[in-house]
């Protein structure tokens, strides 16, 4: 399973010069619910939800989100082994969540601050 972050949903979105493996897609994915708000702001920030808005809804609509339940929120509480923004701890608060569960999770990434902190909770990165 493939945990989505922002940063690769976005690319995919903008055709940014970074743009995710095809293969990523055909991967079963999730994402904490915080995917769809930051993707919509972005594309509103940008002005962009007009012409970005069936495509940003297909995408967010095939990713399997997880909400914001009380023992993800706690987690996201607790100290992390790097200093993090808000919503990434919430993210990977998410990850932790789903392998406290038993279920295998790669993170699929192009934030690097996330990336480093993924690495020390010792969430597999996926290559992208």
């Amino acid at each position: 399973m493939i945990y989505l972050d922002s940063s690769v949903a976005l690319a995919h979105l903008l055709a940014e010069d970074r743009v995710p493996p095809r293969r990523l897609w055909d991967e079963p994915l999730i994402a904490s619910r915080l995917l769809e708000y930051e993707v919509w702001n972005r594309l509103n920030a940008r002005n962009l939800g007009p012409t970005h808005a069936d495509h940003a809804r297909a995408l967010i609509g095939r990713v399997a989100l997880i909400e914001l339940a009380q023992p993800v929120l706690q987690r996201a509480l607790a100290p992390f082994p790097t200093p993090l923004r808000t919503l990434d701890a919430l993210h990977l608060a998410s990850i932790d969540f789903l392998r406290e569960r038993g279920q295998r999770v790669e993170l699929a990434t192009y934030d690097d601050r996330l990336a480093i902190a993924a690495r020390a909770l010792g969430i597999p990165l996926m290559s992208i």
